[in-house]
């Protein structure tokens, strides 16, 4: 009976030590964090409050057309490396006579057992005109497409298929770009038989 008491007697203050600790220490480092934000040498906080610059529309304009028209090239290569054509989302950033024209060219390819791999490089996209204030915003684009890496190989053995040799493959191209409800699109994309 003695030592259990004796036992008791030892884990009470034991407990409370432990107890006392733990506090100190909780205590320790609410000081030490409320302390750090009362240094006059760190850096301060920007205010929530301060007026931020308004975005230049036309700027940001610029900047989504060219990159719906980079965009759009991506989808091209996915709509001719693809024969179902089922991978390549171009609605999304084509429309009109540049998604006809795409989607026409890349089936008669595709029927001609014929795919595009590879990749397409659009060089120096560059917002030539830009008309904010019409019904339909538009942008007109000048880029130098580079097709050189954009191969056309059989479908089925994957071999280079034979062009001519005087084509070009890296030229000027000129676009037209319209701001729609769901976003910018592509709807004219004509290539201007000069090299770049």
């Amino acid at each position: 009976m003695r030592t259990a008491r004796s036992r008791d007697r030892y884990r009470k203050p034991l407990k409370n030590s432990m107890l006392v600790l733990f506090m100190a220490s909780c205590a320790l480092s609410v000081t030490s964090c409320s302390g750090a934000s009362h240094d006059p040498k760190a850096s301060p906080t920007p205010s929530a409050t301060q007026p931020t610059k308004p975005a230049d529309p036309t700027e940001t304009a610029k900047t989504d057309a060219i990159a719906t028209y980079q965009s759009y090239w991506k989808e091209v290569e996915k709509l001719y490396a693809d024969p179902s054509g089922e991978s390549a989302k171009l609605k999304q950033y084509a429309a009109s006579a540049a998604l006809k024209n795409v989607e026409s060219d890349a089936k008669q390819a595709h029927d001609h057992s014929r795919i595009h791999i590879g990749r397409v490089t659009v060089g120096n996209p560059t917002v030539t005109e830009l008309d904010l204030k019409s019904k339909t915003p538009r942008a007109t684009l000048s880029s130098c497409l580079d097709i050189s890496r954009w191969q056309v190989v059989d479908a089925k053995t994957k071999k280079p298929v034979s062009l001519p040799a005087n084509r070009l493959t890296k030229y000027v191209i000129q676009s037209e770009v319209e701001r729609w409800p769901g976003g910018w699109r592509v709807i004219r994309d004509e290539p201007q038989g000069k090299r770049c």
